[in-house]
């Protein structure tokens, strides 16, 4: 008899102004539209132009293999009241016997400035922390992502170090062409007991209860 390997349930997450939920096919022209944004194409890997069949595939192949084999959850990041595709959070490379996952966020050029990767990645922590028993959730983010760091700062994360030259990261010239360049990873990571008051201090930072539930 052998075991079934762990895995993410399908799990919906909600704060005051988010709802996260597995991704669907609807999902598809948004998910489009906000990956040719200048800024993810700078900071992810994910191809240039991003084309609808793009999103299709990581809607229907990608982000289902991940969850059934264990390795991660693709998480849409929408608004509680418009519904709309706000961004993504990411689960990958879990490590079950550890108790650790590497998580990354996504937020679409029309919903930046409102705090949303913060509110989105604090309760998917702490749904990970609270519901699944992880101990451990490392992100990583380029020396030059600034807005990044700072989610990660908000959020509580502790700066663990540098890897040095271990990112690939593009720039878009003149004439609309990708160019790789080699940087620096800044490694961060969260505990269980890192979230002690951080919600409260979100909370009263944006004015809104950072609750969340989940089922």
């Amino acid at each position: 008899m052998t075991t079934a390997h762990p895995m993410f349930p399908d799990i919906s997450i909600s704060t005051e102004r988010l709802v996260l939920r597995p991704l669907e096919d609807a999902d598809a022209p948004g998910l489009a539209e906000m990956m040719n944004d200048e800024m993810i194409g700078a900071w992810t890997a994910v191809p240039q132009p991003y084309g609808e069949a793009d999103a299709a595939k990581w809607i229907s192949e990608y982000a289902p293999t991940e969850r059934e084999s264990g390795r991660g959850l693709d998480l849409a990041v929408t608004e509680f009241l418009t519904q709309r595709l706000v961004g993504i959070v990411q689960l990958a490379k879990t490590n079950w016997r550890v108790r650790s996952t590497e998580m990354s966020y996504i937020i679409a050029p029309w919903a930046r400035g409102e705090g949303y990767a913060a509110e989105a990645s604090l309760a998917t922590a702490q749904w990970l922390f609270r519901d699944q028993l992880l101990e451990r959730i490392e992100l990583r983010t380029a020396a030059d992502n600034t807005a990044s760091q700072q989610v990660a700062q908000k959020i509580g994360c502790i700066s663990e170090g540098v890897l040095r030259g271990a990112c690939i990261a593009r720039t878009r010239g003149e004439d609309g062409t990708w160019t790789d360049f080699r940087t620096d990873y800044i490694v961060w990571s969260l505990l269980p007991e890192d979230l002690e008051g951080v919600t409260d201090q979100l909370a009263e930072a944006s004015g809104y209860s950072a609750y969340s539930e989940w089922n």
